[in-house]
């Protein structure tokens, strides 16, 4: 469910996640906060979901905590086993999420496993104890895991097409923070950032899941999705980026040597992930289930598709330069 007020979270939802091989039940919430310390990633929207910069920032608490006692009255907690947690920036920053209330909020949630993004700036060894000791009742291997924007393993593609702001090394640094706090750490990749071709794109998550598989315990790949109101929409519709084909996906899903969970978001349609509108619907199910089951056979069966569109794939694969892309819509 979606809200606009400000009691409530952004969005909350119940489902189902693949974690270390195990599929839990799962609560996803976004709450509304101060907004991101960093707020310049070319990609992002949820940037602009933040409270006003005039609200006195002492009640910052209060809004976050009237949202926590919202999820705390309408979802049962013996219906969620696992608590996935964004925010507008970073669940760790202490500006946006005072330590209170980061105490409240593992109180909320304690024998959950909890999954919380953050910037890898605000992994600290401290707070992430800290937030254990409230969670953790001794019934998960692993309560906490420090969820990162990763996005890529080049520095240069990180900088230049997605403008993170920070190394393959302060993440390297961070997984360290994490799991000498006794927290795990999952790596959020992005498929086909801005100015990439999809050759490119590909090439580089692929290379990516190999080298983020050696510091994170879980990888989960965006294939990427034109969000409103950011530097990538502006590109999109001056017919400059075309998001990444889910023949793509596949693709890098199949190369990859680890299990990488994939919610394409947006698939199938002209700003998410697509082919050609006639083979999306059933690949989106196909990459969604495979995110749960881990079934290779059920990828490699899917890359076998028969559909028109697989040859201009390959076309756009061998011919499209970055002096003349997209090629395709």
């Amino acid at each position: 469910m979606i809200s606009e007020m400000t009691e409530r979270p952004l969005a909350s939802w119940l489902g189902h996640d693949r974690l270390e091989g195990e599929v839990l039940s799962c609560l996803t919430i976004i709450f509304r906060t101060s907004g991101c310390s960093w707020n310049s990633c070319l990609m992002c929207s949820y940037r602009h979901e933040r409270y006003p910069v005039d609200k006195p920032h002492g009640s910052y608490s209060d809004h976050i905590l009237s949202q926590l006692r919202w999820v705390q009255e309408t979802y049962n907690p013996d219906l969620y086993r696992m608590v996935k947690i964004f925010t507008s920036g970073s669940f760790f920053d202490p500006t946006e999420v005072p330590l209170p209330v980061l105490q409240q909020i593992a109180k909320a949630f304690r024998g959950k496993v909890v999954i919380a993004e953050t910037r890898p700036e605000y992994v600290q060894v401290d707070p992430l104890q800290s937030f254990i000791h409230d969670i953790d009742t001794g019934t998960e291997k692993i309560p906490l895991y420090c969820a990162i924007g990763l996005e890529t393993t080049n520095d240069l593609i990180r900088e230049k097409c997605i403008r993170k702001g920070f190394t393959l090394n302060d993440f390297i640094a961070a997984c360290s923070r994490a799991k000498a706090g006794g927290a795990g750490v999952k790596a959020y990749l992005l498929h086909k950032p801005l100015f990439l071709t999809e050759r490119e794109a590909l090439e580089d998550m692929k290379s990516s899941i190999r080298t983020a598989a050696m510091h994170a315990d879980v990888i989960s790949m965006n294939p990427c999705t034109v969000q409103g109101r950011t530097e990538l929409e502006r590109y999109w519709k001056h017919r400059a980026y075309r998001p990444p084909y889910l023949w793509s996906v596949l693709s890098v899903l199949s190369d990859s040597p680890v299990h990488v969970t994939c919610d394409p978001v947006g698939g199938g349609r002209i700003r998410g992930p697509h082919n050609c509108g006639n083979c999306d619907k059933d690949i989106v199910a196909g990459i969604r289930d495979y995110s749960l089951n881990g079934d290779r056979d059920l990828i490699a069966a899917l890359l076998e598709t028969e559909c028109g569109c697989k040859e201009e794939w390959h076309h756009v694969l061998d011919h499209e330069m970055p002096h003349c892309m997209p090629l395709t819509r």
